[in-house]
């Protein structure tokens, strides 16, 4: 069993951390069903093995680190939708424990022999708008209370870090303030996390505040916080939100990660994507965040293998091209 890594030992050793891909389209193409609120969280009950599957192809793909499948997977939606607490809790708990199942497994088939490094558990937390399952979580407003966040928020955490996540990845946020109380919580288990907002354009977070300013939120006084991005946002804004991102973090040494969407439009009311973004190879995407300072590149929603396959590519070509530095906005 290899020792315990974290994402600072993950960069020097590979240059750039390399970031799964989305749970759901991968989990589509290998037959679930999904069309339900619970989403992917649906797959933890009703096909576990084909959760395990996901990761172990990412891992074979070149996944540095993985995220699990738990973003939909919150108590109140799990129980809205037939189960005890107890149940919910369970199926919460199961989301790490098949992600270490399948790290354990792929390392000791081809990982360790291939010298690659030990893959980082990413435990998934979507916003409270992912929990309204209506598209908010690419809005923010919810206009509900601080109390209200917090009871949503917080055993799910404490169930994922006491499960064995490494990285609680706070992702797809809308919303500074909704971002700010989690990290509270996760400062108080004394749990390492990654701050990842959802972004409208190339400044902006969904909630309207500059990503520059989120950035300088998270660089001092979070001990715990050990990386921020943005995910779940066009490709074509995040070369624009990482050297915000770099700039907000300036005299900090918080490294930036990054995983886009691969260009396509959602649609809350059906839950599908439409549309193909501008046809750009999304390697040559990854290999521009690269260049504008990204520390980890991988895909969110409709990214699948072989787009970790086309990050790993990029990352070969931006080492073998020197490095080039990024330039600060």
């Amino acid at each position: 069993m290899a020792s315990k890594s974290n994402i600072k030992e993950i960069i020097e050793k590979n240059g750039i951390m390399v970031i799964d891909g989305s749970m759901s389209t991968a989990l589509e193409n290998l037959g679930a069903n999904l069309n339900s609120k619970l989403w992917t969280a649906k797959a933890l009950e009703v096909s576990p093995e084909l959760v395990k599957q996901v990761h172990l192809d990412y891992f074979k793909a070149g996944a540095d680190c993985g995220i699990t499948c738990s973003y939909q997977a919150t108590i109140p939606g799990l129980m809205n939708n037939g189960c005890t607490r107890e149940e919910a809790e369970e199926l919460i708990a199961r989301s790490v424990r098949l992600f270490i199942e399948a790290r354990k497994e792929w390392w000791e088939e081809e990982g360790e022999k291939e010298g690659r490094a030990w893959p980082l558990c990413l435990a998934g937390i979507g916003p409270y708008g992912a929990f309204l399952a209506d598209g908010s979580e690419y809005r923010g407003h919810y206009g509900v209370s601080d109390e209200v966040l917090d009871e949503f928020h917080r055993r799910r955490m404490e169930i994922l870090h006491e499960a064995g996540a490494d990285i609680l990845l706070i992702e797809t946020q809308p919303s500074l303030h909704e971002a700010l109380l989690a990290a509270d919580i996760a400062e108080e288990l004394g749990a390492d996390y990654w701050i990842s907002f959802s972004c409208k354009d190339g400044k902006h977070i969904c909630e309207g505040d500059l990503i520059r300013d989120c950035a300088k939120a998270f660089a001092k006084d979070h001990p715990h916080c050990k990386m921020i991005g943005v995910n779940c946002s066009k490709p074509e804004y995040i070369v624009s939100l990482v050297r915000e991102l770099k700039a907000g973090t300036e005299g900090s040494d918080l490294p930036v990660g990054v995983y886009p969407n691969s260009g396509e439009e959602y649609d809350p009311v059906t839950k599908t994507w439409h549309g193909t973004g501008d046809g750009k190879d999304f390697g040559e995407y990854a290999l521009s965040y690269m260049k504008a300072g990204a520390d980890a590149v991988g895909g969110c929603c409709t990214t699948v293998q072989k787009h970790v396959q086309q990050v790993v590519e990029a990352r070969r070509q931006f080492l073998a091209e020197g490095r080039p530095q990024h330039i600060r906005p």
